[in-house]
């Protein structure tokens, strides 16, 4: 399947990449008059170059909810740098400038033509005042969602639709996802995982029909043979930094919620979650193979960071058994523990199944029903263990600031998720 990593950039910045050097582009300069987005100054907020303090990174990861009914549909509204919603989330991702960010639901199109236009129409275009960023390199590879299977895999008794696709979409690539990146990347020794199936995870916790006396049976062999773990993809996108590569590890898990008593979706997140942990604990990354038949983990000593969506909270929600611990608890990593003042505002004034959570809400990274299941830590942005991180941050403004109004509140300008970041220093 095609994998695209789209550059542009000067001649400069490219001779320096070519030699070695591994230099960024440079963002234009904030202005001196521009509000602080959310605390994020407190991390040390450089305006002459990124987010980020001098000499560190800032990875962030962003639900930001650009993906659309139909086919061709994202691309129609990038072409013209005047919708609202792309306008206001790429003011967002003005405001916090990460280096690297990885944007979850932004339907996949061939080519890398939705991320090519979200860059030039709107991420460097000044937003209301903000400076405008620029990205020199993506990259983007297909989804799973969308794709159809061919087999009833709601056992609904019917064929179609998307609830029977690989991953839950209408059209394939709905909900895929694009990292953005002000560092090359190293395409050649990127890797993606859209084709492993489940049932080459050891000990998958595959679902059950309780109407029969066989365990682990909701999918047939037949069905099994062809079901993908990740619903949308999981990628290995190593990230050029100076002299050092940091892997940014990408991924979207599927709700664990739209299903029944078997948890079909619940088990499928706790386990596309557990990829991830596999995949960077040596020893247990054996089974582990791509796309491009490559196999095993990452190697002792690689940087990495964990990004995504994973819709999962450690303590609330509708998650299988410890689904998100089996990252957090990993020796493997540090959590950052991103917070915001936002999110605390946002619990109280909101009431109802918030008031029952039993996690502070202060982590709290998307802004759900209030019925159910509240508001819940989903995103996460989490380092490797050998990468000491200086800063974290939710991109969450209390309702007196004036960019709460890239947040909101329902139905939201941008998305019920809020971008989080952190920054780190690399070895």
């Amino acid at each position: 399947m095609p994998r695209t990593a789209v550059l542009r950039t000067t001649g400069l910045v490219l001779a320096a990449a070519l030699l070695g050097g591994g230099t960024a582009a440079a963002s234009t300069p904030v202005t001196a008059g521009d509000a602080d987005p959310a605390g994020l100054s407190d991390a040390g907020r450089s305006p002459s170059t990124s987010g980020s303090s001098r000499g560190s990174l800032r990875v962030a990861t962003y639900n930001l909810s650009l993906n659309r009914a139909a086919a061709g549909q994202l691309v129609a509204d990038l072409s013209t740098g005047t919708n609202a919603q792309a306008r206001t989330v790429a003011q967002v991702i003005q405001r916090a400038r990460p280096d690297v960010v990885l944007l979850n639901e932004f339907d996949y199109v061939e080519g890398g033509v939705a991320a090519d236009l979200f860059r030039t129409n709107y991420l460097e275009v000044s937003q209301d005042g903000a400076a405008p960023v620029e990205y020199p390199y993506a990259f983007v590879a297909p989804s799973n969602t969308g794709i159809p299977s061919g087999f009833d895999l709601n056992n609904n008794g019917t064929v179609g639709g998307g609830d029977d696709a690989f991953g839950f979409g209408v059209f394939p690539g709905q909900y895929g996802m694009v990292v953005l990146s002000r560092y090359p990347i190293e395409l050649d020794d990127a890797r993606t995982f859209q084709h492993l199936l489940w049932k080459d995870l050891p000990g998958a916790v595959l679902p059950d029909d309780a109407a029969t006396p066989a365990p682990a049976d909701w999918y047939s062999a037949e069905e099994l043979a062809v079901l993908p773990l990740s619903s949308k993809s999981h990628w290995d996108v190593p990230v050029r930094v100076g002299r050092e590569t940091v892997h940014i590890l990408a991924a979207h898990p599927t709700p664990p919620t739209f299903d029944g008593a078997e948890d079909r979706n619940g088990r499928r997140n706790h386990d596309e979650i557990r990829f991830w942990a596999d995949y960077v604990t040596p020893g247990r990354s054996g089974y582990v193979y791509d796309d491009e038949g490559g196999r095993g983990g990452l190697k002792p000593g690689e940087s990495f960071v964990i990004v995504g969506d994973y819709n999962a909270d450690p303590l609330d929600g509708d998650s299988y058994d410890g689904a998100i611990h089996q990252l957090l608890d990993s020796r493997r990593l540090r959590d950052p523990l991103p917070t915001s003042d936002g999110a605390v505002e946002a619990s109280a004034l909101q009431g109802g199944a918030n008031l029952t959570h039993a996690g502070d809400p202060v982590y709290d990274t998307a802004d759900f029903a209030d019925t159910a299941p509240g508001n819940l830590r989903a995103d996460y942005v989490l380092p490797s263990r050998d990468l000491r991180v200086i800063g974290a941050g939710v991109f969450w403004p209390v309702a007196a600031d004036p960019l709460s109004r890239l947040t909101g509140v329902f139905p939201f300008p941008s998305s019920d998720h809020r971008l989080v970041w952190a920054d780190i220093l690399a070895k």
